[in-house]
């Protein structure tokens, strides 16, 4: 069987603020203008005015991705600059209130608006998506079921919102809380096959419920504009080198899957009530606490079934170039993730005896910096 592309696409949402107040701003239109003049079709408008969103381009390894990411996210903060703005790349704004937001008035946006109400109006989130290059319909599908026993150790790995509407939520990923809100989200279901697949879809589209499966949203999807698995379950990174990790991390698991279906074998099935659970866990704790390994029957500390998985991907990661970048989920399992270092953040403007706004002002202004780094 010949081995598929493996290739890479990120895209990351930012949300739009002042770098004084920390308070979200609603996108200039000048300020899209100019990212678009130099970003083209690789930037965009997002659900929210104050939101923007950037893409790759189809990247054969992870060092043409992090030229690439580094560009668009170079760009993006320079042309917000001019404007006196800054980005951010967290999941959750610590302290905006989503009532005082408007969407972007767009066709997609407005039809999003109008069918889905009050839940998609609450959607002042961001998120990453990480798309791996599977040509092959009936293997996107086969990969898609044993994909998805990974997804809680990639969220627990990517929390960046604990905080929302200026409170301590008490999750590592309050993002996953609102998302689930809307439908056709979550953990996919199993399918059988890539017709069983089809066949679902097709059903929705054909009572006019959705137009595409572009309007499915679940955590791993087939995508339906290119001839990849993508991956949506994660929180955005606040540091471009911590995207990389996650995105190479996406990368070596589908090698892994493919490579067992090439000797006849493959990753257990688990039911979705189970993965479910890690879920649960990895939206709750992070990287602080441990998941089910339900082959040994116990919880096991997150940093140890990290060590784990790298000892089964590091063959790879070595065919695909990427171990330094597999590496670095070793160090967020160890120094804890965004969501920590922005509790980190909050405690020390406590103890400085700041005063509540002005902690929550600190966390954004850690968030700006963080950006900024690798830049």
């Amino acid at each position: 069987m010949s081995q598929p592309p493996f290739t890479l696409g990120i895209e990351e949402e930012y949300l739009l603020v002042d770098p004084h107040s920390g308070a979200l701003v609603e996108a200039p239109d000048g300020l899209l203008a100019a990212c678009e003049n130099d970003l083209q079709d690789q930037v965009s408008p997002e659900f929210l005015q104050c939101q923007i969103e950037i893409g790759t381009k189809p990247c054969v390894n992870i060092t043409e991705a992090r030229d690439d990411l580094r560009r668009l996210r170079a760009s993006v903060a320079s042309h917000a600059a001019k404007f006196g703005l800054a980005p951010i790349a967290a999941s959750c704004h610590p302290f905006a209130d989503w009532k005082t937001q408007h969407h972007t008035n767009k066709q997609r946006y407005n039809e999003l608006d109008r069918d889905l109400g009050g839940v998609v109006r609450r959607m002042l989130i961001s998120g990453m998506h990480v798309h791996i290059g599977l040509s092959d319909d009936p293997m996107r599908a086969d990969l898609m079921r044993q994909m998805s026993y990974f997804l809680p150790h990639l969220l627990a790995l990517s929390t960046s919102s604990p905080f929302w509407n200026g409170n301590d939520t008490g999750l590592a990923s309050y993002r996953i809380s609102v998302f689930d809100n809307l439908p056709r989200t979550g953990l996919p279901p199993q399918f059988e096959s890539w017709s069983d697949f089809e066949r679902s879809v097709q059903i929705l589209v054909d009572l006019g419920v959705i137009e595409d499966s572009s309007r499915i949203w679940w955590d791993l999807r087939p995508s339906s504009r290119f001839p990849t698995l993508e991956t949506r379950i994660m929180d955005v990174q606040p540091r471009l080198e911590d995207t990389l990790a996650l995105a190479a991390l996406n990368q070596c698991l589908m090698r892994m899957l493919w490579r067992l279906r090439v000797r006849n074998q493959r990753w257990r099935i688990y039911d979705r009530f189970l993965i479910g659970e890690n879920r649960w866990r990895a939206q709750r704790y992070g990287t602080s606490e441990g998941l089910i390994d339900f082959g040994a029957a116990q919880i096991v500390p997150f940093s140890q079934l990290i060590d784990d998985l790298i000892d089964l991907i590091s063959e790879d990661a070595d065919a695909l170039g990427c171990l330094p970048e597999l590496e670095r989920c070793r160090l967020i399992a160890s120094r804890g993730n965004s969501s920590s270092r922005q509790r980190q953040v909050l405690n020390k403007a406590k103890e400085q005896g700041q005063d509540h706004p002005d902690q929550m002002r600190a966390v954004v202004s850690h968030l700006i910096d963080e950006f900024l780094t690798d830049l």
